[in-house]
């Protein structure tokens, strides 16, 4: 036991034995938590769920701290205690992209080895795997936790993060390491070392309206205004340095037979460096009006820092390597960067050693088809066991 204690890698078995003998119990855990549909945008639905978890979380000995929001669920922290050291942070959220009726048409089914439905992929199992790695944690280790545990589950990460950023980064700083439980990279199981910065931006054009029939010379066009700055702007994307924009949302005009006297476009924009954000946000104000008759407006910018690879997430990496390892010579954790950002990005930019995607194994996150590997859960859940314990 001695030995155990002071090796990841055989509490991450020896939890594996525990979790593995309760597979149908986590199996019915995710079923309730799916079928409690939880869109970020419905207030009362998401603290249902609340509800749920804190008396789910306090049932395996964790201390909850609610913490109330006003237009989103109130996000949850639970502290477990542990022997000796900072706690380590279990970050997540417990609200979905599906506004609530969506089970009628993505029903919760076992089906082909794979589990389906609204939010199960993204992240529901991952909440499921943070109660039973700690549940198995603490038996493999002989009743108690190595070190303290927290977790953060907040109720607006998919709606980027606004009321509940503060206290993630508050509650980061305190830990030693941050362990994020999206989902994995694919089918293969990849953890996430890097991802990309999350803004954006918002042009305004202000024209002169007129009748495009009697008095076309006299009018202004917001519209071809907006045509010619949007130009500009896809121009701004440099895939080599990892920074792109999309402009995704037009909008503009009354009437066909009316000069347009405004239009404005929304812009999706992605960093792979946070020092990219000060020359993104350069470029964007430094727009200036083609026709000198028309009037810009900017407003926006980058509100989720990327996450970096940087030397402290590599060496969380190689662990959760080491740790896999030990629970199977054949499993070669993989590790990739995305994209999407997730509140991993916070913690990251922060300096805190982040290590993201450690949820469940599947596919279809925001999609018909999303789904998890139901034989990947009991060993991802024995890995972030693994993980805690290495600290």
């Amino acid at each position: 036991m001695t030995k155990m204690k002071n090796d990841p890698g055989a509490l991450a078995r020896g939890a594996l034995a525990l979790i593995e003998q309760r597979q149908g119990e986590m199996l019915r855990q995710l079923q309730t938590l799916v079928e409690m549909e939880s869109p970020s945008s419905s207030k009362a639905a998401v603290d249902l769920l609340g509800g749920h978890l804190l008396r789910e979380f306090e049932r395996i000995g964790g201390g909850v701290t609610i913490h109330p929001a006003v237009s989103y669920g109130d996000h949850l922290q639970v502290d477990f205690a542990g022997k000796n050291g900072k706690p380590v942070l279990l970050l997540g959220h417990f609200d979905t992209v599906w506004e609530t009726g969506t089970l009628a048409e993505m029903p919760f089914k076992v089906e082909r080895g794979r589990v389906w439905g609204p939010g199960v992929y993204d992240m529901k199992i991952g909440i499921v795997m943070m109660m039973h790695a700690v549940r198995a944690l603490r038996e493999a280790n002989g009743g108690a936790l190595p070190r303290p545990v927290r977790i953060w589950l907040v109720t607006d990460e998919e709606v980027g993060s606004e009321s509940s950023r503060r206290m993630t980064e508050k509650l980061a700083k305190e830990c030693s390491a941050v362990f994020v439980m999206e989902p994995s990279q694919g089918i293969t199981g990849a953890v996430k070392t890097a991802r990309k910065g999350v803004g954006d931006y918002a042009v305004r054009v202000t024209g002169k309206a007129s009748h495009s029939g009697v008095d076309f010379e006299k009018g202004e066009s917001a519209i071809l205004e907006l045509a010619r700055q949007i130009g500009a702007i896809a121009k701004f994307t440099d895939l080599k340095r990892g920074m792109t924009v999309n402009p995704g949302i037009v909008r503009g005009g009354t009437r066909t037979n009316v000069i347009a006297a405004e239009a404005e476009v929304d812009v999706d924009v992605r960093i792979a460096k946070i020092k990219d954000a000060k020359l993104l946000d350069k470029k964007f104000r430094g727009l200036k009006p083609f026709n000198k008759k028309c009037r810009l407006e900017v407003s926006g910018g980058v509100n989720r820092p990327p996450m970096e690879r940087t030397d402290k997430v590599v060496r969380l990496y190689k662990e959760a390597r080491r740790i896999a390892a030990a629970l199977d010579k054949k499993w070669a954790l993989e590790e990739k960067s995305t994209g999407g950002g997730s509140d991993g990005n916070f913690t990251a930019a922060l300096g805190v050693p982040t290590l993201d995607g450690l949820g469940g194994v599947g596919e279809g996150a925001h999609a018909v088809h999303e789904s998890v590997i139901l034989a990947e859960v009991p060993r991802r859940t024995a890995l972030l066991a693994g993980l805690i314990a290495s600290g």
